[in-house]
C-alpha cells in the first residue's frame, strides 16, 4: 500500500471494542445502532463482528449475518479520521475473502438511498444493485437497495480435483 493508505489489522470484535465501535457508529450515522442493538446482534449464533485496528485503536468495523450461502452485511463502518486510506476495501476484502464456489457464494447488503457515498464504495468493490426496497428504513420511510456481490470462480478453482480435503 502507498502512504496514502493505511494497512489494518483484522480482527474478531471483543467487548472492549465497544466504546470506539459506538464512536466510529455515532459519527458515521443519523441513526445509529445503540450498545443493545450490537449486543443483541452479536449474542445470535449465526452473527459476528470483526474490527479493523490501526496503531492500537479500531477504526473500523462491520457486523455480518452467516447464512448457508451467503452473508448479510448488517453494518459496516470506518473512522472519519481514517476514510478513503483504504480501511474499508481491506475489511471488505477479508469478508470476500469467506466466500466460496461450493459454500457462502454472495454478499448482500442494505443502503439508504440519500448514501451515495456508500453505494458508490460498494459499487467500486463489485457489488451492484439487485433491487430497491421501498420504505425499508422505519425511522424516514426512506427506500434502500439491496446490492449484491457475487464470488467469481478462479481459474485454478475450476481446475482443481474434488477431494474429500477441499469439498468441506
Amino acid at each position: 500500500m502507498d502512504a496514502k493508505h493505511a494497512r489494518v489489522q483484522i480482527r474478531w470484535m471483543v467487548r472492549q471494542d465497544m466504546a470506539e465501535v459506538l464512536e466510529t457508529e455515532a459519527e458515521g450515522f443519523e441513526f445509529p445502532w445503540c450498545e443493545d442493538d450490537f449486543i443483541r446482534c452479536l449474542r445470535r449464533a449465526n452473527c459476528i463482528g470483526m474490527v479493523a485496528e490501526l496503531d492500537d485503536r479500531v477504526v473500523g468495523f462491520m457486523i455480518c449475518e452467516l447464512h448457508k450461502t451467503r452473508l448479510n452485511l448488517l453494518n459496516f463502518a470506518v473512522a472519519k479520521s481514517c476514510r478513503r486510506q483504504g480501511v474499508g476495501t481491506q475489511m471488505l476484502a477479508e469478508l470476500m475473502a469467506r466466500l466460496s464456489g461450493q459454500h457462502r457464494t454472495r454478499i448482500l447488503l442494505k443502503v439508504r438511498e440519500t448514501n451515495l457515498g456508500a453505494q458508490l464504495f460498494f459499487r467500486k468493490l463489485g457489488f451492484r444493485a439487485i433491487s430497491v426496497l421501498r420504505d425499508s428504513y422505519k425511522n424516514t420511510m426512506e427506500d434502500g437497495y439491496l446490492m449484491q456481490y457475487r464470488y467469481r470462480t478462479t481459474a485454478s478453482e475450476v481446475n482443481e480435483p474434488v477431494t474429500a480435503r477441499n469439498k468441506a
